[in-house]
């Protein structure tokens, strides 16, 4: 009994530890030593440009912008300002205004560029963390860098970067039109999702990551967190980074360095000072001065590879690699040495045919259960008890924590009774070899599918070291059990919690999944359990208290608002207006435009704006027209050329309006099309716009400096054209047109969207 509680106690403590060892647990608090990271010095940066949203167009970008311009200054470095219009793959125009300084090296070679972006998310975003966070740390580890009065080798270039995002504008503008571009040749990147948690690191490669891993290892930061699978699903996801555009388009390599938790804040109204981790701000630094100091010196010349490495952070080690190459002979080391324990096991007879075969039940049984755990969960939350949830559209609650903490206890309380109700051997030995099966089979698929995965392997390196003990000792010593337990709780519980954490609640059953295929290897622990039943009933009652500790915060309040959205539009053509929103559930707020029993279909809803989750409509309601000042609209050339119509549109806001959105029927055939001077033709990234386009969408427009929309295209003589324009202003809730209660304090604007925004719809056709 004694030796039981030990290795549980063990084993708590390897989870604890996995959790404790990702990040810092304090920050520096003395600010004397000048030529160290100050989280606090830091900070304070964050809280100057966090004062009020400044998004690109808004006045209190010009004042952020400034503010960087003068700290940059004062450190001694020469600044310059890079503008020009940019058109992305994400389909947005806009006209970024990036800062650049640079630090000169002592030797010939390429730079390292030090990257944030200072604009917050239009409209509402307080961009504290995205991206004030990694702005500050920059602007904090080139101050203390330059205190200490080093000499690095080589330039350091930093630049923050403006409209990223609306389209990654700056960094497509830097990489693509910039002579310093040329010059970069590895960049580390500061970034967020959320506002607080251990920070990530990805790396961006057009090759193999096996150099940039090698390098970051001999910089020696202190708090590594990264493994291989995180960036294999970081490349199959809608998520970009600055970063992207310099892989992408100037195929520079670069290290990506972001945090996800408290995903709920992200490009909302929370996203402010107060509500960013110092913690987290400190970990950022700690990644940034070793970084900074090692490659500052190194050859930038040599950080690229065809290898690629496995890798994952581990307590104590820090990070883990080995190269591709090992990924199957590891494989097949561990299926042969699976084969030899199953044969000695059949031949000592502490394996019996009849036990492994029953034992393969209570564990297949275990994963589907769990994984059905946590789909059911999500669709008791989500659709049944509170569909408000759903407002929240990146998909991660406010007590999202809690809710991952219950499904990992409900799946160890299915566990233990599954098998206990279904299996009960002589030698739990036999309750190994179908979960050992299934792991080598996951990281054989690994091995085909999905590479960065195949870290999986060291778990069952030492789950078969475990069965060789079981296959040996009928009783073995339950402590040693516990810390062969170790490199599978230490690499796999942080995977628990980050899946549900990044991907939103609705892959709460892959924590489900991973806690099941956890518990098949910890069985030379649990196996030997007598009151497995006892066991799972303590974690049932602990689960149910997560879940109705979690649900106790399920409202929404001051401390949790509730997302919520509304538009006015005008239909400049039908001489019409109407109220819509975004939301699923209306609210007093809402129902004060749309009514208690609003229309749910109108033409209107068949267009869906520019959104990160293609959000459309939901509700309307017809409103009064108001003496809204319509935009310019001029058709100033039409020339016919060698058959083909030439025609240049201009396109102005007469009240100073936020984005311009450009739609048409997307069988349109536009031969050329150029953009506030950006040409586009077949061949350019952008090419798809002229034909064969699949949505009606063509860019959006979003202003900054009141510039207008100079459009030029080349079209069929023949061809009847139709552009349709909506014009938007984010000022809903102070126009004198409009007496719209504000927002109690448990409300947000939603973000993601199109929000707070008189809009007004024009068509133009050209016969």
């Amino acid at each position: 009994m004694i030796k039981k509680g030990i290795a549980s106690l063990l084993m708590l403590l390897a989870v604890a530890w996995s959790f404790d060892a990702l990040m810092p647990s304090k920050t520096i608090q003395d600010q004397s030593d000048l030529s160290i990271f100050s989280t606090q010095r830091a900070l304070s940066h964050v809280e100057a440009m966090s004062q009020k949203p400044h998004g690109v167009g808004m006045p209190e970008h010009a004042v952020v912008r400034q503010y960087l311009i003068d700290q940059l200054r004062a450190m001694g470095l020469e600044t310059q300002i890079q503008q020009g219009f940019s058109l992305t793959g994400w389909g947005n125009l806009s006209k970024p205004k990036n800062i650049l300084a640079r630090i000169r090296g002592n030797s010939p070679g390429k730079a390292l560029m030090l990257l944030s972006h200072y604009d917050s998310n239009p409209h509402s975003s307080y961009g504290a963390s995205d991206a004030a966070s990694g702005v500050a740390t920059i602007l904090e580890g080139v101050r203390a860098y330059l205190h200490k009065g080093s000499a690095p080798k080589n330039d350091i270039i930093i630049l923050f970067t403006d409209s990223e995002e609306l389209g990654l504008n700056g960094a497509d503008l830097f990489v693509n039109s910039h002579e310093w571009s040329k010059d970069v040749g590895l960049v580390l990147n500061f970034e967020a999702r959320g506002s607080g948690g251990p920070s990530y690191m990805l790396i961006e490669t057009n090759g193999g990551n096996s150099k940039l891993i090698e390098k970051f290892i001999k910089a020696d930061p202190k708090y590594p967190v990264a493994n291989s699978l995180a960036y294999s699903i970081y490349k199959m996801l809608p998520n970009d980074t600055d970063l992207t555009i310099f892989r992408e388009d100037g195929d520079i390599e670069g290290f990506n360095f972001a945090f996800i938790d408290d995903h709920f804040d992200y490009h909302t109204a929370l996203d402010t000072y107060e509500r960013l981790d110092p913690e987290t701000l400190e970990h950022q630094g700690q990644y940034l001065m070793p970084l900074l100091a090692y490659f500052a010196q190194a050859n930038l010349n040599d950080v690229k590879s065809d290898a690629d490495t496995v890798y994952f952070n581990f307590p104590g080690a820090g990070l883990v690699n080995y190269p591709f190459s090992w990924i199957w002979p590891m494989l097949a080391v561990a299926f042969l040495c699976f084969l030899i324990l199953i044969f000695i096991g059949f031949k000592t007879r502490r394996l019996i045919p009849a036990d492994v075969l029953n034992g393969t039940f209570p564990f297949l049984l275990s994963v589907i259960s769990c994984c059905l755990i946590g789909f059911g969960l999500y669709w008791l939350l989500f659709d049944l008890l509170y569909p408000g949830y759903k407002e929240m559209l990146h998909g991660f609650t406010y007590n999202g924590h809690g809710y991952i903490a219950a499904v990992s206890i409900f799946s160890l309380s299915l566990c233990f009774y599954i098998y206990a109700r279904f299996y009960k051997p002589g030698n739990p030995a036999s309750l190994m070899i179908m979960p050992i099966f299934l792991w080598l089979l996951i990281v054989m698929l690994a091995g085909l599918y999905l590479k960065g995965a195949s870290f999986f392997i060291i778990p069952v390196f030492f789950a078969l070291v475990s069965l060789a003990v079981m296959v040996k000792q009928r009783k073995p010593n339950l402590i040693l059990m516990a810390l062969l337990s170790f490199p599978l709780l230490m690499i796999f519980s942080p995977l628990v919690k980050m899946f549900p954490v990044g991907l939103g609640l609705d892959s709460l059953f892959i924590s489900g999944i991973m806690i099941a295929l956890c518990f098949g290897l910890l069985t030379p622990v649990f196996g030997y359990f007598k009151h497995k039943r006892r066991w799972s009933v303590l974690l049932l009652i602990l689960g149910l208290g997560l879940f109705i500790s979690a649900n106790f915060s399920s409202s929404f309040d001051e401390e949790r608002p509730k997302p919520n959205s509304l538009v006015y539009v005008l239909d400049a053509d039908k001489n019409s207006a109407q109220w819509a929103t975004y939301d699923k559930q209306l609210d007093e707020w809402t129902r004060q435009k749309l009514g208690e029993d609003p229309n749910e279909s109108s033409e209107l809803g068949e267009t869906v704006f520019s959104s990160k989750y293609s959000s459309g409509f939901t509700y309307f309601r017809e409103a009064e027209r108001k003496p809204l000042i319509y935009p310019e609209v001029e058709i100033y050339k039409d020339t016919l050329i060698e058959g083909k119509r030439h025609l240049s549109i201009y396109i102005a806001s007469k009240r100073r309006a936020n984005r311009i959105d450009l739609y048409t029927n997307p069988r349109l055939v536009m031969d050329e099309m150029t953009i506030n001077g950006l040409r586009i033709q077949e061949g350019h990234k952008m090419g798809f716009m002229l034909k064969n386009r699949t949505r009606s969408r063509l860019f959006t427009y979003y202003i900054s400096d009141n510039d207008a929309l100079d459009l030029k295209i080349v079209i069929p003589s023949d061809q009847k054209s139709e552009f349709i324009i909506y014009e938007s202003s984010n000022n809903l809730l102070n126009s004198r047109h409009f007496d719209i209660q504000p927002r109690t304090a448990a409300m947000i604007p939603k973000p993601f969207v199109l929000n707070d925004a008189v809009i007004i719809k024009r068509t133009v056709s050209i016969e």
